[in-house]
């Protein structure tokens, strides 16, 4: 999330332009008081028969319990400012704080050196911005400020920016080469790829809750991202299936001004965002915020919807792979402070009972390989941030059934899937080595698929004890450049290490199998896209149906999604399928939970039936619009 990639100084084209001497705005983040009593109290939140079950707390009470006290903003504040720096802005959760000022204020504050940067090359750097600037060293932070529990500084570097995890099958060779055979065989009405919130309902049954009178009335839902969009887009595709739903339910908060606008700020990611989780949900509410690209803006959108608290569920389909944050990989700098300061602020969502999804990727088991692509970099086991953290619910993806023929020579070639399978694009490997004698690298399909797999950074969450098909970080995994002379290893990623296995839950999230978007940036109806950036907001809906049912918020659902795992495992009264074919690239499909699918897909009237049976107590009715205020 931090503004960074790899950073290759010697590299021709990164060229240092020299010192900063601009103003530039960051983010103090201070750390949570009472972390370890917080972490037992989100879990009891979500831990049925425990005193403080769907019991959340008001923005005033978390305040009170865990922000740091008024004393130490003030203590912090004054310093600052005896340096020149100006506080904009105290977020109402108190764990955050907006400072601008010199470039040289911020120098002398955390002895380090500013400098600007050009970026010539995006072959390497894809994410990365033409122009930025960066701490040339790592920054130092001054005993004050650690005295006063500030454990990052965000915003020093605007180097990076994220990736939206949508896909298409645009930029596959020969992609014209494969068609769609008519009637694939499958429980979804509409057409693959062509295939909108209606199918989503038929094929993991959504639609009892709609027979029910369930559909989101009642419940905000949010959509976290760094494009701003045109709410006609979603009414347009709202009404283009006629879909009918609650009118005028959008609104937009532009956080520190807001995204861009246009097709390469990624404005139709957030279309399909609100399309999908407004398309499910058809009569909740919508609160639309978006933030300038960069983890300085991740930071503040961040704090801003939990101190507003004004959403119930919410989903965000951006990241980065969470090696990026390594110092290994940013000329020395650390940026790892940056997660742990996003991490805090989904801790705060799920004590405040705020429902939170993120897609896990689209880069299968080797997250880096979208910016740092093979050949020209090794592809090491790596995850998705956000998607690593304990306290997000991590959305995979799946390949419904579809049959397509490619054209082989003056022939056909028949590509089948049968059932449900875990999403990659190996499935089109043989076609592709058969009939064009092209490698998976070569023709582009290596390696799109559902992210997934273990986090070398977040540790194994407590909801992932005890369940079979946990793994930890396979040995071996480093990150290494291999086009120049001589190759240069970067990092070798922790082997053995127990972290949090991702994704948690799956959907249909292949390109050929995919939907349709209404994106006017895009230049107006799409077809043919996927991505787990569908299946984020798609669980985003679908939370927001579950609240309606149950009559308030149901907190993280991770946690939840385990417990059932253990008590019904995939007999007939269980919620899920599982999974048990495809791969993404490396780890299987495979009975139970695995690091491609997570516990499988959602039968969703059966999971909202086990998520409503037990009400909390307590604060159980503030978790709607007037609490928090």
């Amino acid at each position: 999330m931090a503004g960074l990639l790899v950073s290759q100084p010697a590299h021709a084209d990164t060229q240092q332009l020299g010192p900063t001497d601009e103003t530039i705005t960051t983010t103090i983040v201070f750390g949570v008081r009472h972390e370890e009593q917080l972490k037992r109290y989100i879990q009891e939140t979500v831990t049925p028969g425990s005193p403080h079950y769907r019991d959340f707390l008001s923005l005033r009470e978390f305040v009170t319990h865990y922000a740091p006290s008024p004393g130490q903003l003030r203590v912090t504040q004054r310093y600052l400012e005896s340096y020149g720096l100006k506080v904009d802005k105290v977020f109402k959760d108190h764990l955050a704080m907006t400072v601008s000022g010199p470039s040289s204020a911020f120098e002398l504050v955390l002895q380090t050196q500013m400098d600007n940067y050009k970026e010539d090359d995006v072959r390497h750097h894809p994410h990365r911005r033409h122009h930025f600037h960066r701490p040339r060293h790592q920054p130092h932070m001054p005993r004050l400020l650690l005295d006063n529990d500030v454990i990052a500084v965000v915003g020093l570097s605007n180097e990076y920016q994220f990736r939206p995890m949508h896909a298409s099958k645009a930029h596959i060779t020969h992609a014209d080469a494969l068609q769609l055979v008519p009637g694939s065989n499958t429980i979804a009405t509409g057409v693959p790829g062509q295939y909108t919130v209606a199918d989503v309902a038929n094929l993991y049954n959504i639609n009892p809750m709609y027979a029910e009178g369930t559909t989101g009335s009642g419940v905000t839902l949010g959509i976290a991202t760094y494009a701003d969009f045109l709410k006609d887009d979603a009414y347009a595709y709202w009404n283009l299936i006629g879909l009918p739903g609650k009118a005028d339910r959008i609104t937009k908060i532009h956080v520190d001004g807001g995204g861009d606008f246009g097709a390469d700020a990624g404005s139709g990611e957030t279309s399909l965002d609100v399309e999908q989780a407004g398309g499910l949900a058809p009569y909740a509410d919508m609160i639309v915020y978006d933030a300038p690209n960069g983890s300085q803006g991740g930071i503040d959108m961040f704090y801003q919807i939990v101190s507003d608290n004004r959403v119930d569920t919410l989903s965000y389909s951006w990241g980065l792979p969470e090696i990026f944050y390594y110092p290994e990989l940013n000329g020395g700098v650390d940026y790892t402070n940056t997660m742990k300061a996003l991490n805090q602020a989904f801790m705060e969502a799920a004590v405040q009972g705020i429902t939170l999804f993120t897609a896990s990727g689209d880069s299968g088991a080797y997250d880096t390989n979208r910016s740092l692509p093979a050949p020209y970099f090794t592809t090491p086991l790596t995850v998705d941030w956000p998607a690593s953290s304990p306290y997000m619910t991590a959305a995979g993806g799946t390949t419904e059934p579809v049959s397509l023929t490619g054209r082989c020579g003056s022939g056909t070639y028949p590509i089948d899937v049968q059932g449900e399978r875990a999403w990659s694009w190996g499935y089109l490997a043989d076609f592709y080595q058969t009939c064009y004698g092209l490698s998976p690298i070569e023709a582009g399909v290596f390696s799109e698929g559902g992210g997934g797999g273990v986090s070398v950074y977040w540790h194994r969450p407590w909801y992932q004890y005890g369940i079979a098909g946990v793994r930890r970080s396979e040995p071996g995994q480093s990150m290494t450049e291999l086009d120049v002379n001589p190759t240069v290893d970067y990092l070798d990623l922790r082997a053995g290490y127990a972290g949090r296995n991702v994704p948690d839950i799956s959907m249909n999230a292949d390109p050929f199998t995919g939907y349709l978007v209404y994106s006017s940036a895009d230049g107006g109806l799409l077809q043919g896209y996927g991505g787990t950036s569908f299946v984020a907001p798609q669980l985003n809906g679908v939370a927001a149906l579950v609240n309606q049912r149950n009559g308030g918020r149901i907190g993280l659902l991770a946690p939840q999604l385990y417990q059932m795992l253990r008590r019904y495992g995939y007999g007939p009264d269980s919620p899920f399928h599982d999974i048990t074919d495809g791969d993404n690239w490396y780890w299987e499909g495979v009975p139970g939970y695995d690091q491609a699918t997570g516990v499988g897909t959602p039968d969703v009237a059966r999971l909202a039936v086990l998520l409503s049976t037990h009400n909390g107590h307590g604060h159980h009715g503030h978790g709607g619009h007037h609490h928090g205020h």
